[in-house]
This record gives structure tokens, C-alpha cells and sequence, in this order.
């Protein structure tokens, strides 16, 4: 008998492990940015540096080293993390590998998790959050920042014509999702309170579609799905692929453009000292009291 609630697999983490592990960017210090980790741990920054509270133990969660942020602050100071792998992963050094599937984290007091650039290829989201909220003490703070909203709609839409142009169907290429109308509901299935979503919203421009393609197979998002086509794609389907997104998606100077929507979700556990909303019925006031009694007027 099949177990109830059981969680559906959409992602394939195993490739997406062995594909970061052989991207030249991952490899050597030289190699290219990786200009989403920077967008993330920069952003990263800026969030936390105006919170008011010292974070005494915190715990920062990613695929890979790069976006091991560093020399974080927030509005007390200094913010010293503990480092750990989503993926398992052959980078030097003595780093932790948590599966958010099963966390299993050493301490159930740390006052900050953050989450990077993992949370769009989970299977459970809503069961990531329920198990880091029960490794933070009352009042911790979970941050996650994740590909989310349009990002790569363009390149969605071009593989999508040029299938049903070369084949006649459709098939998943390009993973989805999660819209930021659901990150609040996703935070408070959680048992997070006091949830904040957010959205930042970047246009990156490419000399070529195969450029764009090539960059997310170096970061991993090549086509992380476990039902995606097992064919190779042809030349020819390729070819067609390139010609649509050249076609709707190139400016007038010849860069093509891709969407880039960072995610960001922000919650804290809950604690007698938070605002909470008053119970209906509660008010020591009416609104005739405030606005004055207006049945008189004409």
C-alpha cells in the first residue's frame, strides 16, 4: 500500500550534484564569476545588515561553496555561520552535507538558518520549512533567497515552440517555479510567523542563446527534472530552439535577454514577545469613536 502524503519527485539531485561538480566556474579559483551567487550573498547582506539583533549561532545551507557568504553583519554586528552542503560535493574543506529532504542538523538552538539558491529544486518545500523551524530557537529568523516568480520564461517559451515545431509536442524542459503569491502561505505552512516575501527582479543579457544555456548548465539548472526527455537533442531541434529565442527575445543590439527573479522568503518562529493580531470583538474603540458619529449629517 502506497504511504499517504507521500512526496512526488520532481527533481533530479543527483545530476544536478555531478553537474556543479564539473562546471569550470566550481573548479578553480580563476574561472568565471557566478554572478547569481553574488546577486544572492549581496543581497543577503543588505537584508540582514538592518536587522536589529545579534545572531549567536547561525547556520548558512547551499548546493555549493560559492554562496558561502562572508563577512555578513547585521544591525549588532558581526554574524559568524556555520557552513553546510544541500548536495554532496568533492570541495576541499571539512563541510557538513545536510539533506534538506531529511535535516538532520547538530544543534535545535541556532537563532538564524539561511537557505541559498536551493529551494527552487526541492521536492518538499513546505517540508523544508517545517523541519528548519524546528532547529531554531523562539524568535530564530529563516531566510531563504531561491530562483522563483519568471525567471527563465523566455527560454521556457522558446524550447516549448520548438517542440511542438519539430515534433509536434511539448515537453518539460525548463523546471517551474514557485510564484511569490505562495511564499507566504508556504512560510506559515511552516509554522513560521511574521512572514515577508519579496521578489527582486533582473533582466541579464546574453551575445547568444547558447551562451545563456551554457551558463545554467555550469550552474546546475540545466534541465534538473526527472521526467525530462532521455533523447539527446537533435541538431536540428536545437537549431529551431535558438532560431525562436533570437526571434522574440534579442534587442535592438543584438544581445538576447533573459529574466532573473530572486525569491526571497523571511520568517521567524514564534514567540510570545511578537506582534500578533487582536481577537475580533477586542477593540477598546469603535470606529464611530475615532471618526465621530456622521448619522446626523446630511
Amino acid at each position: 500500500m502506497a504511504q499517504k502524503n507521500q512526496v512526488k519527485k520532481l527533481f533530479d539531485r543527483e545530476l544536478i550534484a555531478k553537474r556543479l561538480q564539473k562546471a569550470s566556474i566550481f573548479q578553480t579559483a580563476s574561472g568565471p564569476d557566478n554572478f547569481i551567487a553574488d546577486l544572492m550573498i549581496n543581497d543577503l547582506k543588505d537584508r540582514l545588515s538592518t536587522i536589529t539583533r545579534k545572531f549567536e549561532k547561525a547556520l548558512l545551507l547551499a548546493p555549493h561553496p560559492d554562496f558561502f557568504a562572508q563577512n555578513i553583519k547585521s544591525a549588532e554586528g558581526p554574524i559568524n555561520f556555520d557552513y553546510a552542503l544541500t548536495l554532496p560535493s568533492d570541495a576541499k574543506g571539512d563541510v557538513p552535507f545536510y539533506d534538506p529532504a531529511r535535516l538532520d542538523l547538530p544543534h535545535n538552538d541556532y537563532d538564524l538558518i539561511v537557505s541559498l539558491a536551493d529551494l527552487h529544486m526541492m521536492d518538499d518545500v513546505p517540508g523544508f520549512f517545517v523541519q528548519a523551524q524546528r532547529y531554531l530557537r523562539p524568535d530564530g529568523l529563516c531566510v531563504v533567497a531561491a530562483l522563483g516568480g519568471d525567471s527563465l520564461t523566455e527560454l521556457r517559451q522558446a524550447w516549448l515552440n520548438a517542440d511542438v515545431a519539430h515534433s509536434g509536442g511539448a515537453y518539460a524542459r525548463v523546471a517551474p517555479f514557485i510564484d511569490i503569491r505562495d511564499g507566504g502561505a508556504l512560510l506559515q505552512r511552516g509554522g513560521f510567523a511574521l512572514p515577508v516575501t519579496d521578489l527582486e527582479h533582473y533582466v541579464v543579457r546574453y551575445g547568444h542563446p547558447i551562451a545563456l544555456m551554457e551558463e545554467l548548465r555550469q550552474f546546475g539548472a540545466s534541465n534538473p527534472l526527472l521526467e525530462r526527455p532521455q533523447n539527446f537533442v537533435s541538431r536540428g531541434l536545437l537549431a529551431k530552439v535558438v532560431e525562436f529565442y533570437a526571434d522574440q527575445f534579442t534587442d535592438e543590439d543584438g544581445r538576447c535577454r533573459a529574466t532573473l527573479d530572486l525569491l526571497w522568503l523571511m520568517g521567524w518562529t514564534p514567540h510570545e514577545s511578537q506582534q500578533k493580531p487582536l481577537r475580533p470583538g477586542s477593540a477598546t474603540k469603535s470606529l464611530k469613536d475615532v471618526l465621530g458619529d456622521k448619522s446626523g449629517e446630511n
